[in-house]
């Protein structure tokens, strides 16, 4: 019997020269790259493997290219959002029929109120705007023809709404998707946009004699050299990190790869005896709760007797794209405590977190509870989300197609770019950051002054391409967190599992994190919950500081023995009260403090602080 000839494809598999190839090319594609099915071991079944790694990488290198432009969109993920739209439209006669005869009537009404507008001033417009969008507001546009051509752009984009909601058979979430990218696009064409079309930028141009757009122009054209040269917007300058802004007095005293642990010099002569550990969001430079010295959350601790400790974290490059949430959970929630814990000793600690920081802060106190270390005493939360069914419009970003193009982007940077980021939170309110700031910088000519709050929203950070494919994966996508399938320290934590008291701050006008997500800490613990609800957005609402003009909160608690009050009850029930909801808060800790004590030691024993506040990783760009 004679051997069978190996074919040539199984040659140039096992060939000296393939092998070489490969090994090149594994070095490029094996981190990223899941292993190969049992299918490779079987002869004249299996690609070649230089073949599949070239095309891997072609497949991520034209994703990551494509992603430059589209802001970290995928263009798939539309597509098939809109595919599923017009198609169902298409098999929807009744639906069409309905829309045609909505644009019927909304003509009619339109030159009804044309002809009672030009002989009666004060008519009625035909359709309001929503309450949030303040761009006809001006007492202008109810002149003709300004009247018409704003009450015909609402009438429009109420047609819109109807057009992309309520067709039978679309998914829920690809209908979100098309209403919200179709309202993108209104507001891009909006009349407000334009100086033909907006009767105040005419007026000003008319009364300016036409400075105000050479004025518009020169901003234009400085905001072009900031971003081409990487620099931050124009003002910034005048809230420098560690001379402005972040000047609370205080010490590095420990640094790792990922973290700076800052602690604050006391304002008293004693202290609660329970230190403070806040631990911010990594999206964010730590010092949005140490700003100006009249709203720094730091400072007023401090004055109200606490020791404060604050996580900053390192800006991460490319070198720290491995790094995963695991890591940040290790080598910054809980080595912080371990530090604490030698500088304080037998000291229990108030743990707060900020918005990811939160998420990541309720992972690590239910990984400690798990194991039965019993370290914290309170947990607070403030526009931190547990559970992320509602997440809002932020989740039409998030979907399978989405994440892939994405991860494809971070891996041939290795970490997702400030910029990257800004956009997909900008198109969350497009109006108030992107064509306000167009209309009033650009055709009005003007600037509004740079706030200490502007500055340091403009001063982001960079995120891991691990921690962030983990992050949307393990939490946004899947929920893992909130249905117990979340894995600390090789073993799954459950929120169930914590007993110490939890106060939760939601913000009313969160567009990153919703309150009524929030709110959701109630369903998912067996433990005492005092929530609180304060007026303002994600940023502004919990810098909210005594005296801030405007301020509001309500508040609500719920025994660990008590039921369920569902988000409505809870806002019908928990009556508004002015001011800051600082106070609130700290009134909160006292009753879970012990009474005053010796300040502890700044730094480790026998340690030299490493630098002064605000440290190094802060100032990282």
């Amino acid at each position: 019997m004679t051997t069978p000839r190996p074919t040539r494809r199984a040659v140039a598999d096992d060939s000296p020269n393939h092998r070489k190839t490969s090994d090149i090319l594994r070095s490029i594609r094996a981190p990223f790259v899941p292993p190969a099915t049992d299918s490779v071991n079987q002869p004249g079944k299996r690609d070649s493997y230089s073949v599949t790694a070239l095309a891997d990488l072609a497949d991520r290198s034209l994703h990551a290219g494509v992603a430059q432009w589209t802001g970290g969109l995928s263009p798939a993920a539309l597509a098939q959002a809109y595919w599923d739209w017009i198609t169902h439209l298409a098999y929807a006669p009744g639906k069409r029929m309905q829309l045609a005869d909505k644009a019927a009537r909304k003509a009619v009404r339109l030159v009804n109120y044309d002809l009672r507008s030009a002989m009666e001033e004060s008519t009625a417009p035909c359709i309001e705007p929503l309450p949030q969008d303040q761009r006809f507001a001006d007492e202008a546009w109810h002149a003709w023809p300004f009247n018409l051509i704003y009450q015909s752009f609402l009438l429009q984009q109420q047609w819109w709404h109807n057009a992309t909601t309520g067709l039978r058979g679309i998914t829920k979430r690809h209908e979100e998707m098309v209403e919200f990218m179709s309202r993108q696009l209104l507001d891009m064409v909006a009349p407000s946009n334009f100086p033909l079309t907006n009767p105040e930028i005419l007026h000003r141009t008319l009364a300016d004699g036409g400075v105000n757009l050479i004025r518009g122009w020169q901003n234009f054209l400085e905001d072009c050299e900031h971003a081409v040269g990487g620099k931050k917007l124009a003002g910034c300058e005048k809230f420098a990190v560690g001379r402005d802004v972040a000047v609370t007095p205080g010490q590095v005293v420990y640094r790792n790869r990922l973290i700076e642990l800052i602690q604050y010099a006391p304002t008293t002569e004693e202290v609660r005896p329970e230190p403070i550990l806040i631990v911010p969001a990594w999206i964010m430079k730590y010092y949005i709760l140490d700003l100006s010295p009249h709203n720094s959350l730091v400072k007023y601790l401090t004055a109200q007797g606490f020791t404060v400790f604050m996580v900053s974290w390192k800006n991460p490059g490319p070198e720290d794209r491995d790094l995963g949430m695991e890591d940040y959970r290790t080598l910054g929630v809980t080595t912080a405590l371990d530090v604490i814990a030698k500088i304080a000793p037998n000291r229990r600690v108030h743990a707060v977190g900020y918005c990811l920081g939160g998420t990541l802060l309720a992972i690590a106190a239910a990984a400690l509870a798990r194991d039965g270390d019993d370290r914290l005493a309170t947990l607070t939360l403030f526009a931190a989300q547990t559970d992320f069914t509602d997440a809002g419009e932020l989740m039409l970003f998030i979907d399978e197609g989405q994440i892939a193009f994405l991860e494809d982007m971070m891996w041939e940077q290795g970490f997702l770019d400030s910029r990257q980021m800004a956009g997909a939170f900008q198109m969350l309110r497009s109006n108030d950051l992107v064509w306000s700031r167009l209309v009033h910088d650009y055709l009005l000519g003007e600037r509004r002054p740079m706030t200490d709050l502007m500055a340091w929203n403009a001063d982001s950070t960079r995120m891991p391409y691990r921690m962030h494919s983990n992050y949307l994966r393990k939490l946004f996508l899947d929920n893992d967190l909130a249905e117990g399938r979340f894995v600390a320290g090789d073993k799954p934590v459950a929120l169930m599992d914590l007993r110490l008291p939890i106060f939760a701050v939601g913000t009313e006008r969160d567009h990153v994190a919703p309150w009524r997500s929030t709110y959701k800490i109630n369903l998912q613990t067996e433990t005492d919950v005092t929530y609180l609800l304060t007026s303002g957005g994600h940023n502004a609402g919990i810098v909210s500081e005594p005296g801030h003009p405007g301020r509001s909160f309500r508040v609500g608690v719920k025994k660990a023995d008590q039921h369920y009050l569902d988000p409505e009850r809870f806002l019908a029930q928990a009556q508004r009260r002015d001011g800051s909801w600082w106070p609130e808060w700290v009134g909160w800790l006292e009753q879970h403090s012990g009474s005053a004590a010796a300040v502890p030691p700044m730094g480790l024993s026998g340690s030299p602080p490493l630098a002064n506040a605000p440290g190094e990783y802060v100032l990282m760009q």
